[in-house]
């Protein structure tokens, strides 16, 4: 037993780390190479980040631990949005709360944590026919988010206009850059699914020879794969500490925003589909 939760810790530390080191990083910087804005380098964050939900939901899925995947998603939404407001309060950034597009970004958020525990509360079985509900409610959220930040936040998008213009070098839209990005890209892809796979057949050990509760798992996972949520907080607002703090904090919002609504809409659909279509 103890040899199984040593693999089951190590692949889940080798997972933050691909996450971290590699996956996360050079996603930032192919989108600083194409030019990308603040919100659209948050919501490529926010996806990349999501990679290791992703791939504990769908193995627990493949083993027939739906619980497990649904205390997942509620854990991981919750630990997002504390770790977020954590690095908002360490960075002095509380004064961006004013912002109605923040504001309604945290509002949309809360609602990512509500629905995953009226799942629970009320025992509402993850079927197939949640899957077009959950997809029309991620699109509905996108929508919201593109809006308020038209509406709230135009000032800071001028901002940044003017600031690409000015920092416009060589070194920018570098196509070599570009394509070398997308090879790591690739090659991290593929050693998350070979982790991910090794996690699963840990997991499975777990939960069926060791009789441990989906429930216990499923808090392990969110916690664990919250990790490069944390790293990407921290780091978006250190990277424009210099300059207007916003926009630090414009990229954690949608980084969480994005993170949560995939979590729960996406990636947990991925999960009913395997669960019903594939065991």
């Amino acid at each position: 037993m103890i040899n199984e939760f040593v693999n089951f810790i190590v692949y889940l530390i080798i997972i933050v780390l691909i996450s971290k080191y590699i996956l996360v990083t050079t996603l930032r910087k192919l989108a600083e190479n194409l030019d990308l804005k603040p919100i659209t380098v948050g919501n490529i964050a926010g996806g990349a980040t999501s990679i290791p939900e992703l791939l504990t939901i769908t193995i627990s899925s493949l083993n027939g631990l739906m619980e497990a995947s649904i205390i997942n998603v509620l854990s991981s939404n919750i630990i997002n949005l504390i770790q977020y407001l954590i690095s908002v309060i360490l960075n002095k950034n509380k004064k961006v709360f004013q912002n109605k597009a923040i504001l309604v970004d945290i509002f949309l958020v809360v609602f990512t944590i509500i629905i995953p525990i009226l799942f629970i509360k009320f025992n509402i079985q993850l079927n197939i026919a949640l899957v077009p509900l959950f997809i029309i409610l991620y699109l509905f959220f996108n929508y919201l988010n593109r809006n308020v930040h038209k509406l709230y936040l135009e000032k800071e998008d001028k901002e940044i206009n003017k600031k690409i213009e000015e920092e416009g070098n060589t070194e920018r839209g570098n196509t070599k850059k570009t394509v070398g990005y997308i090879l790591i890209l690739i090659v991290s892809g593929i050693l998350l699914f070979l982790i991910g796979n090794a996690l699963g057949n840990t997991l499975q050990i777990l939960c069926n020879k060791f009789n441990i509760s989906e429930t216990i798992i499923g808090i392990l996972l969110g916690f664990s794969t919250s990790i490069p949520e944390l790293i990407t907080f921290f780091e978006s607002q250190k990277h424009y500490k210099n300059e207007t703090n916003i926009l630090g904090v414009i990229e954690a919002t949608n980084n969480l925003l994005t993170s949560n609504i995939l979590n729960l809409f996406i990636i947990q659909s991925i999960g009913i589909i395997v669960f019903n279509f594939i065991i």
